[in-house]
């Protein structure tokens, strides 16, 4: 297992004026009413689990595509990806409110494009989402040649989607990247030669979980 890349907060970074805000207005509350100011405890612990961003090992195995979100696969299937002008397999990760929905690369590679789409708000859970909600594609290239495309779907309470990489930077498996806030989805669009690790249902953990394996070098590809 490899290392975090990056420092973890424990609670993202995101969260932090929600969290104070919430404990703010709790503790003001107690001091008016005790009894009533649970509600606004048990929401200020709603804020507080929501925003945690716990560190995560990712497996040593470089052929390995690592899950970008916690969740559950709601999507195993041959599709066009129409960010990266290709056919490939797509596997989907929704994210309920109680996952964890810091965003990590789930290959080490190069940005070549970063596009932000507005859309719709649909539960993140159905297919349509893919393609009609609001979106943020990043297209990789992996060192072995492979293009590799997240895309973070905001959901149906989802408001805001966070992206940090930009054109040209260098990410590293597992590195975090993006934070969706209130319930969403991560498509990952492969090469449809890679063979998949996952089924429908099955539960995922960011960085810890692998979604597919990546063939051999693409022919021609820097292996550097």
């Amino acid at each position: 297992m490899n290392k975090p890349p990056y420092p973890h907060p424990i609670i993202a970074r995101e969260g932090w004026p929600f969290l104070a805000g919430a404990v703010v207005i709790a503790v003001l509350v107690t001091l008016w009413s005790p009894a009533v100011s649970v509600i606004f405890w048990i929401l200020a612990l709603f804020v507080l689990q929501f925003f945690r961003d716990p560190p995560r090992l990712a497996p040593d195995s470089e052929s390995a595509v690592l899950s970008p979100a916690d969740g559950r696969v709601v999507a195993v299937e041959t599709v066009r990806d129409p960010y990266a002008d290709r056919d490939a397999l797509k596997i989907s990760v929704f994210m309920n409110v109680f996952n964890v929905h810091s965003n990590r690369a789930p290959v080490d590679g190069e940005v070549l494009d970063v596009q932000y789409f507005p859309g719709r708000f649909v539960n993140a859970a159905l297919d349509k989402a893919s393609l009609e909600n609001e979106r943020n594609a990043m297209v990789l290239r992996t060192p072995a040649g492979h293009v590799v495309t997240a895309v973070q779907v905001a959901g149906l309470v989802a408001k805001r989607i966070l992206c940090y990489a930009r054109k040209t930077d260098k990410l590293t498996r597992g590195q975090r990247y993006g934070f969706i806030r209130f319930g969403s989805r991560v498509d990952v669009y492969l090469p449809p030669s890679a063979r998949p690790r996952v089924a429908l249902g099955d539960k995922v953990s960011a960085t810890s979980s692998v979604l597919a394996d990546l063939p051999a070098a693409v022919t021609g590809a820097s292996a550097g």
